[in-house]
């Protein structure tokens, strides 16, 4: 039986673009030494660090300013705007995005002529030799959050080894930036339409967990980014809580509306795989 310990916080995005055949998502590969879900295909992302939530990155939220935030995701201001700040550093990091304008008024491009010094930052990021907070300040960028979107928010059930509580972003990639897997915590990049990642789930070709396949899911009714965006925001989003059950040897998630999930909740918590989700 797990204890109790309160889920560490996270954020995710779900990069869009508009493909040849329709909305395609950019997922990544965990590495399969990571001691949380190795091996499976996610969406950048990970945990919200302090520095995520210092008023020198906070004010840099553009138009959406944390308190237009706090009400979206239901939390302080300053704790709503450390997620969406945690959401494009992790983006920046593991997908070499960056959603962002700079000191002009331009959006920023990591491609073309600025391709080598931006890659060399985010080297720099990666190593810890440059802190999140001063790139923003030296680069002078302002965060395009009107790119981002809340979509989601799931709980990781106890049972689990590592719990997250983490808070899931849609952002349309810019034209011009191409993401890159950053080869440390994830590798294997891919861009791919929502059918094509549920269907390699189901034959086994890929491991999606859970909360990424519900979230895979939600687009399926999408057509193009913009509509990805515009359902996102006009939901209210309501954390999931799987709660796990043993049937026939086998861990079965069930979710809030499930029969027996609140029966679930008084049950022997069994340890299990959270990929087996």
């Amino acid at each position: 039986m797990s204890d109790a310990r309160p889920p560490r916080e996270s954020a995710t995005v779900l990069l869009l673009r508009d493909g040849a055949a329709g909305l395609e998502v950019f997922m990544v590969r965990r590495h399969l030494a990571s001691d949380f879900v190795g091996g499976a295909y996610v969406f950048p992302g990970g945990a919200v660090d302090p520095e995520d939530e210092s008023p020198e990155l906070v004010c840099r939220l553009g138009a959406d300013d944390a308190a237009s935030w706090g009400e979206r995701l239901r939390l302080a201001p300053a704790r709503a705007a450390a997620h969406v700040v945690a959401a494009l550093r992790e983006t920046f990091e593991e997908a070499g995005v960056l959603l962002a304008r700079t000191s002009a008024g331009t959006r920023v491009s990591t491609g073309g002529d600025d391709r080598a010094r931006w890659e060399d930052l985010r080297a720099s990021l990666l190593a810890g030799r440059l802190s999140w907070q001063a790139l923003v300040a030296a680069e002078g960028l302002t965060f395009t959050t009107e790119q981002v979107a809340y979509f989601a928010h799931w709980i990781t059930p106890l049972g689990t080894p590592k719990r997250f509580s983490t808070r899931f972003f849609l952002a349309e990639a810019p034209p011009d930036q191409e993401p890159l897997a950053d080869n440390r915590e994830v590798e294997a990049g891919v861009w791919l339409r929502p059918e094509e990642a549920l269907e390699a789930r189901r034959t086994g070709r890929m491991t999606v967990i859970l909360p990424t396949a519900r979230s895979l899911e939600a687009l399926l009714p999408c057509r193009t980014a913009a509509e990805a965006m515009a359902q996102a925001r006009g939901r209210r989003v309501e954390p999931i809580l799987p709660r796990i059950v043993m049937r026939d040897g086998e861990p079965v998630a069930l979710l809030p509306g499930d029969p027996g999930y609140d029966e679930a909740a008084e049950a022997p918590l069994p340890a299990f795989d959270p990929s087996r989700m």
